[in-house]
């Protein structure tokens, strides 16, 4: 039996056994106590009756640099990375939207450059705004983004790359990120057993 059918065996229970109070007792405090049960329980039900999801975390993204032949394809992996691992579209939007909770990114690759765009992902509070809204003398607007090459999100170099490719293309912009902006990953390093282990082997032939 699963978990989700042992918390709706239990609700169920509970208003079975409110029922039963109210049926068979007739003093009043017994019989509120009864009622509430039963309500705790209808409540209980209803939610139960929810589909559960499973919450679970964004998937990793692989940039294959060997795939990679022209800025299309960097654009073409900075929008997957947009609307996953990168969480962008949890706040942002590109055009108009009510839903949106953070300022529109549509033709934000034609007003703002490559450097401030990564120096804006990678740290959001070295240009702080002046707020004008409230009339008198301005204070600070320090951004809300987070970093999103540090923890949860955690983009690497290329990610956000690929992220900023993707909202210049969609500003109608010439991508300026190359293949040459790529970092191109180094060989795994040894295993550091193995590297003892081959350390050991050296030292034994040269005895």
């Amino acid at each position: 039996m699963s978990e989700v059918a042992q918390l709706q065996l239990i609700a169920l229970s509970i208003v079975g056994f409110g029922i039963l109070i109210l049926l068979f007792i007739r003093a009043t405090f017994v019989r509120v106590t009864g009622f509430v049960f039963i309500v705790l329980g209808l409540f209980s039900l209803m939610s139960l009756a929810v589909p559960q999801l499973a919450s679970l975390p964004p998937a990793e993204e692989k940039i294959d640099i060997a795939s990679i032949k022209t800025p299309t394809d960097i654009a073409a992996i900075g929008q997957t990375v947009f609307f996953s691992k990168g969480q962008c579209a949890l706040c942002h939007s590109i055009g108009p939207s009510e839903s949106a909770r953070c300022p529109d990114l549509k033709g934000i690759g034609a007003k703002l450059s490559k450097d401030f765009l990564y120096e804006s992902l990678t740290d959001p509070q070295a240009f702080v705004y002046q707020d004008y809204r409230h009339g008198g003398v301005p204070k600070e607007y320090p951004a809300t983004m987070p970093r999103i090459d540090k923890d949860p999100i955690g983009l690497s170099k290329n990610e956000i790359l690929a992220v900023i490719a993707f909202l210049q293309q969609m500003s109608g912009e010439p991508i300026s990120v190359s293949l040459s902006d790529l970092e191109i990953p180094g060989p795994a390093p040894k295993a550091p057993v193995k590297a003892a282990e081959s350390a050991l082997v050296a030292e034994a032939h040269s005895r």
